[in-house]
């Protein structure tokens, strides 16, 4: 298996809403995106899957020298391999790919977060990085459309966190800020035993305000001239503010199931976006 293939089964494996919005693009673009996607996951992965927290260190700071390695022109890894000649075209640096272990890192760190500003430094990492990126390989050509990204990329972070709040709780790990389980009066233990109450739901409806409101900011910061080369982003922002929606609508009921869109509405939202250009 070259390095390509590895990514691409990577990518496809991984079932994830990102890999409907790449279908669209160029070849290289694709190539580009499915490779960076595929290193988002190998470092996702370390903290997911390793349940070891001192062989988990020690595999990120692997691929903390592995990627500096492969900026200074010697790498062994198939995904940087298949990653590193679509760097300098599409302005991929060293800093986002370090940023995004330095995200992962704090999944073995902390498991808590005190505050809605501690949050946002685990999302800017994991996510709004992640956009950053993804902006430059889809096309990007105004320097404005970075904020855009970087909104955006977060939205879709606080809305895997709304679906994921049951899932997370079972690996121990809570990201609702601590402050605001204390003002709707949620406790850890709550979560834990996945005990659903009217308190819950009010804190679910505001993360999820939070979330629209991201949405609605990243999408009046995208530029006119770079929204038809931004089309992937949009179409992950449609499936993703679908499938809030869809959380919505089911009163919130994240605790025992992991709620989904299934890959004829993915399709659907993405094919909207790409031949009608509409959300």
């Amino acid at each position: 298996m070259n390095p390509d293939q590895y990514v691409q089964d990577k990518a496809a494996s991984s079932g994830s809403s990102f890999y409907y919005a790449f279908l669209f693009l160029p070849q290289e673009r694709r190539a580009a995106i499915t490779a960076f996607y595929a290193f988002c996951r190998e470092v996702d992965d370390v903290v997911d899957e390793v349940s070891d927290p001192g062989v988990a260190a020690t595999k990120l700071a692997w691929w903390k020298t592995e990627v500096h390695k492969a900026f200074a022109g010697q790498t062994t890894h198939p995904v940087m391999q298949a990653l590193m000649p679509h760097a300098k075209t599409y302005g991929i640096e060293e800093r986002h790919l370090q940023a995004v272990i330095e995200g992962c890192q704090m999944d073995l760190e902390q498991t808590r977060y005190l505050d809605y500003a501690g949050l946002q430094r685990y999302c800017h990492l994991v996510a709004g990085i992640v956009g950053e990126v993804a902006a430059r390989i889809f096309g990007q050509t105004d320097e404005r459309t970075t904020e855009y990204a970087h909104t955006l990329g977060q939205a879709l972070q606080l809305t895997n966190i709304i679906r994921d709040v049951g899932e997370d709780a079972m690996r121990g790990r809570i990201y609702l800020p601590i402050s605001e389980l204390q003002q709707f009066d949620v406790k850890a233990h709550e979560i834990n035993k996945r005990e659903y109450s009217d308190r819950f739901t009010a804190l679910m409806r505001f993360q999820a305000e939070r979330a629209h409101g991201l949405y609605d900011k990243a999408l009046a910061l995208l530029p006119d001239a770079d929204r038809r080369a931004q089309k992937p982003g949009l179409m992950m922002a449609s499936i993703y503010r679908t499938l809030l929606r869809e959380i919505e609508s089911e009163n919130f009921q994240v605790l025992h199931q992991r709620i989904s869109l299934t890959p004829l509405r993915k399709l659907w939202r993405v094919w909207k976006m790409q031949a009608l250009g509409r959300m």
